[in-house]
């Protein structure tokens, strides 16, 4: 059974079809997480229980991803001393710029690194966290490694007519 090293937080159920994409990531790298909705704003008391308990609990890494207001990254960084990745989720209001800004413009002293806006931005940081991870798991850097050659591989060199 695989440990789990990664969260993987979300401010509502409607941000699951994008943090669906950092799962799938982990699970082709066959790295173990756990995801949870972690409000920032209606579920204050959950966010900070998560935060506090992530390195007790075993996690490396938290993939926190929100929409709009977006401060479910940043908070989780004030409570953790684990790196958090954000994932600015794409919002019909402002196409998810709004949800960057957010994410990205965080005070000295709590650093986010922040992915793209939507399912690439999800993609990446599960990238992300393997990459952190197999800093220190020479197993997962090579299944890193062979994932990145696969994708390097299936490039064409030439344009393929349709």
């Amino acid at each position: 059974m695989q440990e789990t090293h990664v969260g993987i937080i979300m401010g509502s159920q409607s941000d699951w079809s994008t943090m669906k994409e950092a799962a799938l990531m982990l699970d082709d790298l066959g790295v173990g997480y756990e995801a949870r909705i972690v409000s920032a704003h209606r579920t204050p008391d959950r966010l900070w229980d998560y935060g506090k308990s992530a390195v007790s609990r075993g996690l490396k890494v938290i993939i926190a991803g929100a929409g709009g207001a977006a401060h479910l990254p940043g908070m989780m960084a004030s409570k953790t001393r684990l790196p958090v990745i954000g994932v600015p989720v794409q919002t019909s209001a402002l196409s998810g710029v709004d949800s960057l800004y957010s994410i990205v413009q965080m005070p000295r002293g709590f650093p986010v690194a922040t992915m793209a806006i939507g399912s690439a931005g999800a993609a990446n940081a599960g990238l992300m966290a393997a990459g952190i991870l197999a800093l220190q798991d020479p197993a997962l850097a090579q299944r890193l490694d062979a994932w990145r050659a696969a994708l390097s591989a299936s490039i064409p060199e030439e344009p393929q007519d349709d």
